[in-house]
């Protein structure tokens, strides 16, 4: 039996590529973390998704808390499995009234996981609606094999290369508007994009990827994660640290060295939904 996804959504899931909208955090817990992020943000004077890429979780107690919330890895583990690693984490922000929008693509383009098996949790820690800019997916799509892409860089565009698939049909998306506190699933083939922020508030997301120990990045040589539940004794990944506070200096360390390790090689390159 599923730990906290009813049968009827684990079947959802294997069949669409995504899932959505779930419940996870209280208002005032998702209220809480957005007070935390934007304190971080005053002292850096910068979004935070601009200065923690990769693992932004890593130099945080309260993210660290967020990323193995026991209900998410309830979740996490009706899809994947009992043993849990998280290899990264981003924040995915778009101001009120940002015309930054992401091209229909797949997460696989430039992850380099093997098999391509992420675990995608999308948290909202601000409503993430229609207007807002919500994730769109499009069914199925991830039995389909890896699609064409090309990159279309634009001044609006939020994916590093500008990837794009061309000639979706837009017809067949679905959307999936989040409010404060819920997440989303989807599988890193999935097809997605997400449109401009016409609201009048920031849209704030936490992407949080997992694999089971069974899945490896063949692309990055050092690749760590975080094992957040069960056990990993096959040794794919390097197993990185938990922070003693914040901006704990160790931890910090491996956030620069994971970044300089995906900045090297272009198959790092981020994505933003």
């Amino acid at each position: 039996m599923p730990e906290l996804l009813t049968e009827e959504q684990v079947a959802a899931f294997r069949r669409d590529g995504f899932l959505g909208p779930i419940e996870l955090l209280t208002t005032d817990e998702a209220g809480e973390l957005r007070r935390r992020i934007e304190t971080v943000e005053a002292k850096t004077r910068s979004q935070i998704q601009k200065d923690f890429k990769i693992k932004a979780h890593l130099p945080f107690p309260w993210l660290c808390d967020l990323i193995s919330h026991p209900s998410l890895l309830d979740a996490v583990q009706d899809i994947i499995g009992p043993d849990i690693l998280c290899w990264g984490s981003s924040f995915f922000q778009k101001e009120a009234h940002d015309p930054g929008f992401v091209s229909w693509h797949q997460d696989s383009t430039y992850y380099g996981i093997e098999p391509p098996d992420t675990l995608t949790a999308w948290v909202a820690i601000s409503d993430s609606s229609l207007e807002s800019g919500c994730i769109n997916f499009i069914p199925g799509s991830h039995d389909q094999g890896l699609y064409s892409h090309q990159e279309l860089k634009t001044e609006h565009n939020l994916l590093t290369r500008g990837q794009t698939i061309a000639g979706v049909d837009e017809n067949a998306a679905v959307p999936i508007p989040l409010k404060v506190g819920q997440f989303s699933f989807h599988w890193e083939d999935t097809v997605h994009g997400s449109d401009p922020n016409k609201s009048d508030d920031r849209r704030i997301g936490l992407s949080i990827h997992y694999v089971a120990p069974t899945v490896r990045d063949v692309k990055h040589p050092g690749a760590s994660a975080m094992l957040l539940r069960g056990t990993d004794t096959i040794g794919y990944w390097r197993h990185d640290p938990w922070p003693r506070e914040d901006w704990d200096p160790a931890c910090m360390m491996v956030l620069d060295e994971a970044w300089t390790l995906y900045q090297d090689l272009p198959a790092g390159e981020t994505t933003a939904q």
